[in-house]
């Protein structure tokens, strides 16, 4: 994936194209300390967060995944003048942040939950942050009755939460990010598992357990259905594979002709190459009509037969010439179709638009500021921002790494009266896991080099750990991780002395 990219959506809703909207999200609401709280009648009722200082700037950040948590860690990394420091929130529907280009590694049982999904209550214990989790009601900003974004009540806006909790802010960074969409074809919803939170991962994980306590001993393979061949399901597919061996059947659909059609070459012949290895069909140039649900039987004879439920996935062919084809399996894997979080409305009587694009996302001018909205910055999936063609950035996590470090900055300029600096993307690459020992890497500062196999299995998970959110959560994982190293190579070494007396 590109530095992290997961699930990226190639689809646009129409109905929404060009308009400028106000968003809300309606879930349930969390306390800040982690448990789910389900507000009574009087608790709902409206309440206004004190910030600790009056004098201090006010700076709201809504969404901790890599844009807005690392904007917050920037924040805090700059030197400020004692009386402008800001003061910082971050808010979060989820008690963890998740380095999501790590997933993989959960079904391979490379790492460990905490490695990859550490609490916010621990990456910001030794910071001045603030963290509520909660999850975004409504939006109701200011600053665009006026140019400076002053406004006479001296807020810049409102963020209302599903506690009941109100923020005014002076300034507003929007990284809610997005979720995966499964309601794109008939069934996906209810037969198929997306593929893209810490949640998703680990009931996928809990699901092929459960199909290997169910098969072991037979004869008959557990079948997965991967649809989506960029770079999440091709590496959804080359993971469980490996995992399953002989034991599986891996099956991917991609409605176009070729694999991760927008990779660098060398990432995709090796990925090709891997997963021919390892048996992985590839079912190309089609897309899924539907998915269902049945039950059949398996076995020789009526007393050994065994009934199971089995979901059919329905293919039909993207071009002419090509025949439908249905596919039965164990375990259906979505990984296609993302929505950004900004894009449900909100029905207050006096409403506060945002403009936004035709996917959900917010436009943005080169400093990341909102258009109209000089208080308010967007970044990651939350950003519409364009490069110099006026093509929108994909919605990977090194597009949000850059641009948070840029979000932070540039609040700092503001607050101290100094020039804005405009976001300039810089590619550094493209990297993909395939397997427990096995990645891709292509860098983009030297032309035509991929490091594959175990070199690039490596160097991917160095290039990971020294982007982890925090020094101490960075230790803590690469010894971790040299600890694991450790006790892989010596089993590896004990393994092959036992083969080497055996076949002596």
């Amino acid at each position: 994936m590109e530095l992290g990219k997961l699930g990226n959506s190639s689809f646009q809703f129409s109905s929404i194209g060009g308009r400028r909207i106000h968003f809300r999200t309606s879930v349930r609401s969390y306390d800040s300390t982690g448990g789910v709280d389900f507000p009574s009648q009087d608790e709902a009722q409206p309440r206004v967060y004190q910030w600790p200082d009056r004098k201090r700037p006010r700076v709201c950040i809504l969404g901790g995944g890599f844009g807005g948590l690392y904007t917050a860690l920037r924040l805090e990394s700059l030197v400020w003048p004692d009386e402008k420091k800001p003061q910082v929130v971050l808010v979060d529907q989820s008690e963890r942040f998740v380095f999501k280009p790590l997933l993989y590694e959960l079904l391979s049982g490379e790492v460990d939950p905490w490695e990859i999904a550490p609490c916010f209550s621990d990456l910001l214990a030794n910071t001045s942050v603030q963290f509520f989790r909660d999850r975004i009601k409504s939006l109701h900003p200011s600053d665009h009755f006026g140019m400076s974004g002053q406004t006479v009540s001296g807020s810049s806006g409102t963020v209302h939460l599903e506690s009941g909790l109100s923020i005014e802010y002076d300034w507003l960074v929007l990284a809610l990010g997005a979720e995966p969409r499964v309601d794109i074809v008939p069934g996906a919803a209810e037969y198929a598992l997306p593929f893209y939170t810490l949640e998703d991962a680990c009931k996928v994980d809990e699901k092929l357990k459960a199909l290997e306590r169910q098969n072991f001993g037979k004869n008959f393979p557990i079948r997965v259905a991967v649809v989506g061949c960029g770079y999440s399901g091709v590496e959804l597919a080359a993971t469980i594979s490996e995992r399953l061996q002989d034991k599986g059947i891996v099956e991917a659909i991609n409605v176009d002709n070729n694999i991760m059609p927008n990779a660098p070459a060398g990432n995709r012949e090796a990925a090709i190459k891997v997963l021919s290895s390892r048996n992985v069909k590839l079912l190309l140039g089609y897309f899924v009509r539907c998915i269902r649900k049945v039950e059949n039987s398996r076995g020789g004879d009526i007393e050994t037969a065994e009934t199971r439920k089995h979901i059919i996935l329905e293919l039909q062919p993207a071009e002419r010439g090509m025949q439908s084809q249905t596919l039965e399996a164990d375990l259906v894997l979505w990984t296609v179709g993302t929505k950004p979080l900004l894009l449900e409305l909100d029905s207050s009587d006096k409403p506060r638009d945002l403009p936004l694009n035709a996917r959900g996302q917010a436009e943005t001018d080169e400093t990341l500021r909102v258009r109209g909205h000089p208080r308010i910055f967007a970044v990651g999936d939350s950003s519409a921002f364009r490069d110099s063609s006026g093509k929108v950035l994909p919605a990977t996590a090194q597009v949000a790494f850059q641009q948070a470090d840029f979000a932070g900055w540039n609040i700092w300029a503001a607050i101290n009266d100094r020039p804005l600096l405009p976001f300039r993307f810089q590619n550094l690459g493209e990297m993909m896991t395939l397997g427990r020992y096995d990645a891709a890497i292509t860098p983009s500062f030297i032309e035509g080099l991929t490091l594959e196999g175990p070199i690039g299995h490596t160097a991917r998970k160095i290039a990971y750990l020294i982007r982890l959110p925090t020094d101490e959560h960075r230790v803590k994982v690469g010894i971790s991780w040299l600890t694991k190293s450790v006790v892989d190579s010596v089993a590896l070494l004990q393994d092959t002395i036992s083969k080497g007396f055996s076949s002596s």
